[in-house]
Order: C-alpha cells, then structure tokens, then sequence
C-alpha cells in the first residue's frame, strides 16, 4: 500500500463525518415520508438515499481528500463499486439488524432509525482504503494526483 499523504486521512475523517450525517439525514428523510406508504419502508430509503448518498460522497473525496485530476467518470464508477458493495451489504444487514433490535428496543417506532445509523458507521474506515486503492488510485505512469504547495508528487517521493 502507498504512503497517506500528510493530512489525507484527517480529511478523509471530515468529509467521512460529513458524508455518514448526511447520509444518514438522508436516509431518516425518506424512511420517514415512505412509512406508512410502503411496505419495509426503510428498505426502499436504503435504496434511494444510498444512490444520492454515494454522488455526494464521490464529489467531496475526489474534491478534498484525494485531490485527483481529471477521470471523472472512472473514478465516478469505481467510487459506487466501492460504496455499492457497502450499500449492498447494508442492504442484506438491514432487515437483520431491523429484527434484532426490534427485540431489545421498546419503542419500535425508532428500529429503523438506529439500525440505519449503526449501518452507515461501519463503513467509514473500511471505505478509506477502497478509495484510496481503487477509486481513486492513479493508474500506472499517469499524474492524476494533484499535490499540495510543498507536498512531494508521486515520482519524488
């Protein structure tokens, strides 16, 4: 694995933040208006949010974190491969966790909300590496990595 350059991960860690309450404001918005709509309400605000979600993720790591050029589309892409296989196992968790807590939790009117949160913190530091080594990896021999004013680039380092 490639050396994190100084202060990557700290924003990695802010945008991470910002992207889990989002997320998760999101996700509580649309479990919210589709309760009592649908069905599982809160499978199908897992779906939806999560599309939102990843293209909001996607801009703030590209943007600040890793500070990429260009690629947009590659990296676009490979960040929902890397978020889309979270979404997908959140998706399977849900349900699970859902039922679990709905034994332990007295006002089950909450389950949804607490099983969502505790789903979207389990993916912060695990997406850090799958970002760093694959969405946002520089393809071999190319300079997509921008640096910062006295940060050494790729080849000096």
């Amino acid at each position: 694995m490639a050396r994190v350059p100084r202060g990557q991960f700290a924003r990695f860690i802010v945008v991470g933040c910002w992207n889990t309450a989002f997320s998760y404001c999101v996700y509580a918005f649309f479990t919210y208006i589709l309760t009592g709509v649908i069905p599982y309400a809160y499978m199908a605000a897992m779906a939806v949010s999560s599309v939102i979600n990843i293209s909001v993720a996607y801009l703030g790591y590209k943007l600040f974190v890793f500070k990429t050029k260009g690629n947009y589309v590659r990296e676009y892409f490979r960040c929902y491969v890397v978020y889309g296989a979270a979404a997908a196992t959140n998706i399977l968790l849900l349900p699970v966790l859902v039922i679990l807590l709905d034994l332990v939790i007295v006002q089950q009117v909450y389950v949804p909300y607490i099983a969502g949160g505790a789903l979207s913190l389990g993916t912060v530091f695990l997406s850090f590496f799958g970002h760093k080594e694959f969405s946002f990896k520089p393809q071999c021999g190319a300079a997509t990595r921008a640096t910062a004013p006295g940060e050494a680039t790729e080849s000096e380092r």
